[in-house]
């Protein structure tokens, strides 16, 4: 939304955290008073009946309550955030509002879909803008919320997949990119066409169109004249360009890289209050993803975090431009760092990150002098604070929202460790363990979650209840980065580019290599999952792996490279043809065939659990029937669960919930048995 002014590439496949946090009260009993109803949207083949009293067993680690940062309002004094709310059993992540350090939480949305984003209007803090899509869709539609009046009306185009962008000068009018609702309900019909709209929020009038060909662009910013739009061009996690647009006129040029340049990562953020400059975020100068200003007359970039070796993965400028705040990832941690918006000087912080946090989002009021910042850590989940910059009281750092672990005593979860091994071709591999208290004694079982992405990256913060597998099951949980992932260098990123693809899940085999040489690990209890890639990777590793795991959960995977491209929305598909190759290509094709999953199912010997979202528009759900129907075959246990009305990943509490407690059987089955 609009207060990000430096966008990270993992934008576009942001997790949903606050899913993966919500944990209810258990859904109501059977018929059999022994077991628990499966939500009504679900649909199971294989997966056991989950015992009425295993909710109750696993407690209070199903209630842990994050918040996410939304926005602060402009003049400092309100906060806007995400939390989940409603029935319980039933609750899903809704919009609030708060006013005061502890003071109470307002509810703004009440939907039975999730809301987790928006912004304040800049120049009416009384209205808000937000999007919801349907089911997991994402064919998200934009809304305008009058905050007194309790009302919120659509401003974006019917049957649309839009996206909300920032605001004009006058703070009056929203950008926001769009494309078109194919027959299929997934977003992006032909991948001919994306459209920047100018919006005038109060009124929903249309103030300025634009056209443009292909997919990937997003308006960054509107420059003072009213007219010039800031435009990315995403074309992969490895390329970016900036763009110019006349949002009158239609003209378009490219502004970076400059002609002659090699192909960067090169992604806009705001122009300065003068117009004259605009800040971006690009690895045109090495291996990291670093922050400039830059001055299209002169061609001249001004570095911010050049001497930083690590990549920029977020931060926030106040709207006056006089304070910028980027947030920098070093070793999986989110360290704040605050720049004069004139100078670009780094500005010492007047405050400290509690011990062992990791910031994860800020906002900045309008003139720059109260920050808004969200962190975690292994032992809290997302709780969000606001420091005064300047004033008398400048540097008073209060907790506005804790964070509501219900409860239970989280102080005692053990830290999480960077580890790192040796793969196939000598390079260093690294990742996160959880590892389980001393409590347990012997050679502990081991869940390894991949993410997904691949250009995304496992960071230090809250497992949320995965603490149960750790603290009460004895579960050591790794989190591996496999070549692929970001946060490393953008030459470590392209290692699993095209055909090199299956050079990560041989990541994985030496990592089973290092739990093997563990003392305090068992090697041969292991049991790989993931989510989207993710999913694939645990499919793949079931494939190549049998012999060396107790079972595989892939979610939301992909099982055929082939089919997922033919499949996926037509909005991402170039995106993803960038980074696993084009199924086009004859050769490209014979190539994702060969190593498909799907079609060497026969090596699966390993019972699987296979969860699916029926909306998936990334994913579509029919790569986790077809190996879900091929394993089967082959005689080997299969668990498959599939959600009606979810879509990229489980964002609906009841759901959520059921998942785990599933997850929780197949675990015990496969590794403490």
């Amino acid at each position: 939304m609009p207060r990000i002014v430096l966008p990270a590439a993992s934008a576009l496949a942001a997790c949903v955290w606050l899913a993966a946090c919500a944990t209810p009260a258990p859904p109501a009993a059977t018929g059999s008073p022994a077991t628990l109803a499966p939500p009504a949207a679900m649909t199971l083949k294989g997966v056991p009946p989950v015992p009425a009293d295993l909710p109750a067993r696993v407690g209070a680690y199903t209630e842990f309550k994050g918040a996410s940062l939304v926005d602060i309002s402009p003049d400092g004094q309100r906060l806007l955030v995400a939390r989940r709310a409603g029935a319980p059993g039933a609750e899903r992540a809704q919009l609030h509002e708060m006013s005061a350090a502890g003071g109470p939480l307002r509810q703004i949305t009440t939907a039975n879909e999730p809301t987790a984003n928006g912004a304040y209007l800049p120049a009416d803090a009384k209205l808000i803008v937000f999007q919801r899509d349907q089911g997991g869709n994402e064919a998200s539609r934009v809304y305008r919320r009058d905050l007194a009046a309790g009302v919120e009306t659509p401003i974006s185009p019917e049957r649309e997949r839009c996206d909300a962008g920032g605001f004009d000068r006058s703070g009056t009018a929203v950008l926001m990119r769009c494309s078109k609702v194919d027959a299929q309900g997934g977003a992006g019909a032909g991948g001919a066409a994306a459209t920047v709209l100018l919006v005038e929020v109060k009124s929903g009038k249309t103030l300025g169109k634009i056209e443009l060909p292909g997919t990937g662009w997003f308006p960054s910013d509107l420059h003072p004249d009213g007219r010039t739009l800031l435009l990315s061009r995403y074309i992969s996690a490895s390329r970016g360009e900036v763009w110019q647009a006349d949002l009158v006129t239609g003209e378009r040029k490219r502004l970076l890289p400059r002609e002659g340049e090699a192909p960067s990562l090169t992604l806009p953020g705001r122009y300065s209050p003068d117009g004259r400059r605009f800040g971006v975020v690009s690895d045109r100068a090495g291996e990291f993803r670093q922050a400039w200003r830059y001055d299209p007359a002169s061609q001249v970039f001004e570095p911010v975090t050049s001497d930083i070796p690590w990549d920029v993965s977020g931060g926030s400028s106040s709207r006056d431009g006089r304070r910028i705040v980027i947030i920098t990832n070093e070793a999986g941690v989110g360290v704040p760092r605050l720049y004069d918006g004139a100078t670009l000087k780094p500005v010492p912080l007047p405050f400290t990150v509690p011990a062992g946090a990791t910031v994860t989002q800020t906002a900045l009021s309008a003139d720059g002098k109260r920050l808004a910042y969200a962190t975690n850590s292994a032992r809290t989940p997302n709780e969000i604070r606001v420091v005064e910059l300047e004033g008398p009281a400048a540097g008073r750092d209060a907790l506005w929202l804790a964070a509501d672990t219900a409860g239970m005593d989280t102080s005692g979860f053990t830290p999480i460790e960077t580890i790192s091994w040796k793969s196939f071709d000598g390079r260093t591999i690294t990742g996160l363990i959880q590892r389980p208290p001393k409590k347990f004694t012997g050679k502990r079982p081991v869940l390894i979650e991949i993410h997904g992405g691949p250009e995304a990256q496992a960071r230090m913060g809250f497992n949320g209840r995965y603490n149960y597998l750790v603290n009460e099951l004895g579960i050591a949980f790794i989190e591996p980065n496999v070549r692929g992932s970001t946060g490393y260098g953008k030459s470590f990123q392209k290692l699993d580019d095209g055909k090199l693809r299956e050079d990560s899940v041989k990541d994985i085999g030496a990592l089973l290599d290092w739990i093997a040489q563990q003392p305090d690990l068992d090697a041969s209890r292991v049991v790989v999952q993931g989510g989207s890639y993710g999913g694939y990777m645990a499919n793949a590793v079931a494939v190549h792996y049998s012999d060396r795991i107790r079972g595989a959960i892939p979610d939301i995977g992909i099982s055929n490279f082939v089919t997922f491209l033919e499949r996926t929305e037509s909005y991402r598909r170039d995106l993803r043809r960038a980074e696993y190759g084009d199924e086009r290509d004859p050769a490209m094709r014979a190539w994702m065939e060969a190593i498909a999953p799907v079609n060497n199912a026969g090596k699966i010997r390993v019972p699987m659990f296979i969860v699916h979202g029926r909306n998936d528009p990334r994913v579509p759900v029919q790569e986790a029937e077809q190996i879900a129907a091929t394993v089967e075959k082959n005689g080997v246990p299969v668990w498959l669960m599939i959600a009606e009305n979810e879509g990229h990943g489980f964002a609906k509490k009841e759901n959520a919930d059921y998942l785990f407690y599933a997850r929780l059987l197949f675990l015990q089955d496969r590794l403490l048995k």
